[in-house]
């Protein structure tokens, strides 16, 4: 195969997985649901961060609600839709960087036809395709050096989030390593096959506070449980296979008040 036609290609495939992502993500309807969701946690004028914002959907769900947003996307043909999508919004900040313990650089695995899948966790990404059926086909083709940063460090420049999304596939416990303080409220995936790591996840935050929790599973737009968990419960519950979701979010919030939610 031409050097020429390789590259075509590949440029094909990074924008077949590009739309993929828009078709899954901005489908009729998902707008309304994502603001309900996040209603109870963001009120007009808060800050949110949304670490892995990928094509924007939350992001313009969060601005929707009146919030100031921080969009954290390191891949390049996401970043430019998220451009395209945000101009004009002076309330959204991008941040062209990945996430970690501590700040640097390291290597972002892509992979073209599934770039919601692209990620900084190499063993995550060697473990997932034997363990998770929906990724024995997935590939990571392309590799890239991108900045890296910290929490703590956004939250130096921006300030301290209401709510914090993070969706970093398999790298969420590496993102909480590098913060030191207890945000009111925040996600993290979980995923078959890699457990483990929202485990790891529940365990860092009730270092910095003792949160409650509850789950969101795949795309849905509801939380799973009407009285939200202990840390405890989330370990049986994880520990026990997750009720066989395939995966989903797990919310945790401290100790603010939300909206029209109960606290039990």
């Amino acid at each position: 195969m031409s050097t020429g036609r390789g590259q075509w290609l590949e440029r094909g495939a990074a924008g077949l997985g590009l739309a993929r992502s828009l078709v899954i993500y901005w489908r009729p309807g998902r707008q309304p649901g994502l603001r309900r969701l996040y209603g109870p946690f963001v009120r007009p004028g808060d800050l949110v961060f949304d670490v892995g914002a990928h094509v924007g959907d939350r992001t313009l769900a969060f601005a929707a609600l009146g919030a100031r947003v921080v969009a954290v996307e390191p891949q390049p043909l996401p970043l430019a839709w998220l451009r395209w999508l945000t101009r004009g919004q002076p309330g959204i900040h991008l941040e062209a960087v990945a996430l970690d313990d501590r700040p640097g650089s390291a290597r972002l695995a892509i992979s073209r036809l599934h770039p919601t899948v692209s990620t900084l966790a190499l063993e995550w990404r060697q473990a997932l395709p034997e363990r998770h059926p929906g990724f024995r086909r997935v590939r990571w083709e392309d590799g890239i050096m991108v900045p890296v940063t910290t929490l703590d460090d956004l939250i130096a420049r921006h300030g301290v989030p209401a709510f914090c999304k993070i969706d970093v596939e398999g790298h969420e416990a590496r993102v909480l390593e590098g913060l030191s303080q207890p945000l009111p409220a925040l996600s993290v995936e979980f995923i078959q096959g890699a457990l483990s790591q929202a485990e790891a996840c529940i365990d860092r935050l009730e270092t910095l506070a003792a949160y409650e929790y509850n789950v969101v599973a795949g795309e849905q737009r509801r939380f799973l449980w009407p009285r939200w968990r202990p840390a405890t419960a989330l370990h049986s519950w994880l520990q026990a296979g997750a009720a066989g979701i395939a995966s989903g979010d797990l919310y945790a919030r401290w100790p603010r008040p939300l909206a029209g939610s109960d606290r039990t």
